[in-house]
This record gives C-alpha cells, structure tokens and sequence, in this order.
C-alpha cells in the first residue's frame, strides 16, 4: 500500500435519491460509520436534501454545505460544473451508478494521484454477484478504472452494512423491559398496544395491505399494526375511516393500527427491535431487519418482467430453506405466489406464518452470526480500496 492510503483517507460519496429514503438511508449510513468508527473524513453529496432530512432531523434542506454529525453534507445539483483536483478525495464512490458528473471526473483524472473509484452496487442473493464483485471498468478515454463493489450475503461479496456496536445495543434495549416500554409510549402507544403483538409495516404502494388488514381483524390475539406516515397511504386510511397523519389510529376487531411519524435511523433500529414482526422494503430497512433479532417479510422494489421476483427467490432459499410458511407468505405478498389466489387465502397465510415465528425467530438469529462472520462492508471497502493502491 502506498503512502495515499497509509494515512486515514478522504471518502466521497455521490447519492441520487430515487425511492425517497433507501438509497440516502444506505449512504448516511455508510458515511457515517466511516467517519465514527475509521475517523474517514467523508463528504456526502446528495439532491434531495428534503429526504434526507425525514431520516436525520439534523439535516438543513436549504443549506449547499453543511456539517451533520461529523459527515460534510453538500447539495448535489446536478452534472454541469467544474472541479479541480484539489476538491477529489482519495475514494470516490458512486452508489448504484448514479453517474457522477463529468467535471468531477475530469479532475479525478487529473489529480496526482489517481482516486479509488468505486461503483456500489444494490444488494443481491444471487450467484453471479460473487463473479462481479471487484471487477475492474477502465475509463473509455482517461486513465481512470471503475471498480465494482457489491455488499452480499458471502464471504465472495462485500458483506452488509453493521456499526461494530449494534449487537451490543440491540441486546441492552430488548433485555431491557422499561426502555422498550418507555421508547413506544413515545410514539404514543397506549399500554393495551405495548402488550399487543406488534408489527412494523413499511412496504411500497402495490402490497396488498387491505387483505391482511382483514385477516388481521379477525386474528384470535390482539394485533397493533405501526406504520409510517406516508406508507401504504390508501388502505390506511380506509381503514381509519380518516387522513392517515402521524398520531392516527383506530381500532376494529382484533386489529389496531396506528400511524407514526417518520423516526431518524437510530428511532428505526428501535423500533424493529421493539416489534415482533417487522415488514420492511427495498434494501435498507430490508439489511436493518436482518441485525434486529425478529423475524420479518421483505416487499422487493417493483422491477420490469417480473425481474424481482427472481431476485426475492434467490434470497429466500438462502435465508428460508425450511420456513416453508414464511416463503408462501413472501412470494404471495410481493404478488409472486399462485395466479389464482385470492383474498380468503390470506388468514391462512396470515395462520401458517404466525405458527411459524418460533421457528423463524431462531432462523433470524441463526443467519444474524453468519452474516457477521463475512465482516462488515464498511471495513471490507476499505481494505479493499487499500488494495488498489
């Protein structure tokens, strides 16, 4: 390793923000631990600052520059522009192909010496991601090579996104009746919802929430159902009878469901570890469950040709060999189970998955210790970019 990366190096990040919070969710989180954990001085670039703000109140979304916890957050407003050398830090990372402006390129290929250029890539179960991960893409016209780095569920990927300390502060709060008690009193649960069982629901709009709210009403065990504001927005609101805004709730049957505000990252953690079923989407609430310790249902983002279908398959016969309630209900919620069901099938559904928590909690914690034997991505990416060096 040269001399560039002996010393602690400078990190850019480039986000573009495409579904609101997962992408800007999995770059503040990156960022941030490079900073606390690898003392990285990390400048984010992102243009959407207002989305960014629903998951870090610190946020200002009028401000071009600003410091947030440690990270340089400065507003990205679009390709034009011009760069000199001097503003390049040691790695350059360009998340999910966001295209990076050709003016900051430009100066990449002008400083001395030559950034890391990374190219993260989304998170995937299959096979062909461990033939991808590092591979090189020189620059058509400068001295530049792209390198791809994918985060994955082998010691052949780049690993998942965990802080070093997350284990540790998951296990004091769920041993720890009254801090979890006191954390969903503050968002406004009634002592009859904290002993209910609690879901999380955090899913995209073509889920079919209305038909489980259904099986949920008639379910034999109370049932509170806590979903962010914005979330599955029509059959909430159906349900309440009202404008489904944060403080919103409503009983009918065994169900109660109430709407909550949107939490910082920190908050959200909490919350997946407070709840005994967590429904989480895209890829990183989809990453946050799998560190909580409790079973959950992934919603996979909508690709053309059914593309994510094979996608959510790939995942659960790494993760859910077995659970074969758990796979039904996961192929069927994400509109990948058999053409012909229909709306009676989800208290089944709903039954069998139910039945099978027990099994799939320790399934959870099972995957949770081989997930972390791969390392975490944070420290992955930088030995790897040492490496380039």
């Amino acid at each position: 390793m040269s001399s560039q990366l002996e010393r602690t190096p400078t990190l850019t990040i480039f986000c573009k923000v495409v579904d609101n919070y997962g992408d800007i969710g999995i770059c503040w989180r990156l960022a941030r631990q490079l900073q606390h954990e690898h003392g990285v001085a990390v400048t984010l670039w992102v243009d959407d600052l207002a989305s960014f703000r629903r998951i870090c109140p610190e946020v200002a979304p009028e401000s071009d520059l600003q410091v947030v916890q440690g990270v340089a957050v400065r507003r990205w407003r679009g390709q034009d522009g011009a760069y000199t050398p001097d503003q390049v830090d040691d790695i350059v990372i360009e998340f999910f192909g966001c295209d990076i402006p050709p003016g900051y390129i430009e100066a990449m290929a002008q400083r001395e010496a030559r950034p890391v250029w990374l190219n993260y890539e989304g998170l995937s179960a299959e096979e062909w991601v461990e033939g991808c991960h590092r591979l090189p893409s020189m620059h058509p016209r400068l001295k530049l090579t792209k390198h791809f780095f994918f985060p994955g569920f082998t010691s052949k990927t780049g690993g998942l996104l965990r802080e070093r300390d997350l284990g540790r502060e998951r296990a004091a709060f769920q041993s720890d009746p009254a801090q979890h008690r006191a954390f969903l009193r503050g968002l406004g649960l009634s002592e009859s919802e904290i002993d209910a069982f609690k879901v999380s629901l955090f899913c995209y709009p073509f889920a079919p929430v209305a038909q489980l709210f259904e099986a949920w009403k008639n379910s034999a065990e109370p049932i509170a159902c806590l979903v962010p504001e914005g979330v599955a927005a029509e059959a909430v609101q159906a349900f309440l009878g009202a404008p489904a805004r944060a403080g919103a709730s409503a009983t009918t049957g065994a169900l109660t469901l109430r709407v909550l505000p949107f939490v910082a990252q920190p908050d959200y953690d909490r919350l997946l570890w407070a709840c005994d079923l967590n429904f989480v989407r895209g890829e990183d609430s989809w990453v946050r469950a799998q560190w909580a310790g409790r079973p959950f249902v992934w919603h996979i983002y909508f690709q053309e040709e059914n593309l994510h279908h094979k996608k959510l398959r790939a995942f659960l016969d790494r993760y859910a060999p077995g659970l074969d309630s758990l796979q039904a209900f996961s192929l069927q919620w994400n509109g990948a189970g058999p053409a012909a069901a229909c709306s009676q099938d989800w208290p089944t559904l709903w039954s069998d998955l139910k039945n099978e928590l027990p099994t799939a909690l320790e399934r959870t914690l099972a995957w949770e210790a081989r997930m972390w034997e791969n390392g975490d991505l944070a420290t992955n990416l930088l030995e790897f970019a040492g490496s380039l060096r």
